[in-house]
């Protein structure tokens, strides 16, 4: 429980408050800037000198309904909530139920992306939803696997074949990458138990999964520059674009490459190659 900067953040939020903001009457006397203390306890249904005491650095650790109550009193957004639960030293409650529906904003973005701009949509768990046809010819279909296997987390530290896209040198920076990936799918997504059942068996099966899930770090991390090994026309370099979804449990990926370069020639030629095999955006994107 971080006490001062648990203080810190009630008085700040309680101030940019006004009654009416909460549905309180505001008389032509007042001189309180925002809430006062006792009004933020009423709406959290508390006691006034308990919240007088967190202000004061002096309370005992909120439970996680008063913590909820807190929130809800003072209108925190979902970022803001997820903070102060944080600060209070609780894990946040989900913001979401994962789905296998692709987010319509989502959607709408990757079917108008031009022909040679590989694009796909992964779940906050690395599954892949839809993928338009150069993404499909770039990678390869990512949208087959199943039970754990869909997850990319899980692939990478048990599947070799899944390291074959990317150069060596490149593997344990995406490594770190998918631990500290899956630590934040962990801590801050729908509360799936999915999550939890992957990283229990990455621990068994996987040596190097448990020394970087050791190094505790967790991020969000998607766009990056990245290099791509394909079966057929070799290294294609390209830069990764992302696009969440407002509660970050979808992301489009949309990857391109520099123009007048080498691996701009090869996504050109992997267009052609993908309408072939796939016929229209439309049809390439898999059923919702």
């Amino acid at each position: 429980m971080h006490r001062k900067e648990l203080a810190e953040f009630l008085r700040r939020r309680r101030e940019t408050l006004r009654p009416r903001d909460v549905g309180l009457v505001e008389g032509p006397r007042r001189r309180t800037q925002g809430l006062r203390r006792e009004e933020v306890a009423q709406l959290a249904g508390m006691s006034t000198d308990y919240y007088v005491r967190l202000e004061q650095q002096r309370a005992p650790q909120p439970s996680v309904q008063i913590t909820t109550a807190l929130a809800r009193a003072l209108r925190l957004t979902p970022d803001e909530r997820d903070h102060l639960f944080a600060l209070i030293g609780h894990n946040a409650p989900a913001r979401f139920h994962r789905s296998e529906h692709v987010s319509p904003a989502l959607m709408r973005v990757l079917e108008r992306l031009n022909d040679d701009t590989p694009a796909l949509v992964l779940s906050d768990m690395a599954d892949t939803l839809a993928m338009n046809p150069i993404a499909l010819a770039l990678l390869g279909d990512q949208m087959r696997h199943t039970g754990l296997a869909r997850s990319a987390y899980y692939r990478w530290f048990t599947d070799p074949a899944e390291r074959l896209v990317y150069p060596e040198e490149d593997h344990h920076r995406h490594s770190r990458a998918q631990a500290a990936r899956l630590r934040a799918a962990l801590t801050g997504g729908s509360g799936d138990p999915r999550a939890a059942r992957i990283v229990a068996e990455l621990q068994e099966r996987s040596p190097e999964f448990a020394g970087l899930w050791e190094l505790q770090e967790v991020a969000q991390r998607y766009g990056d520059s990245k290099t791509i090994l394909h079966p057929d026309l070799g290294r294609i370099d390209v830069d990764a674009q992302v696009l969440f979804t407002e509660n970050r449990a979808q992301t489009l990926v949309v990857m391109t490459a520099r123009p007048d370069t080498e691996s701009q020639g090869k996504l050109e030629l992997l267009s052609v190659i993908g309408h072939q095999q796939h016929g229209l955006v439309g049809s390439a994107v898999r059923d919702q």
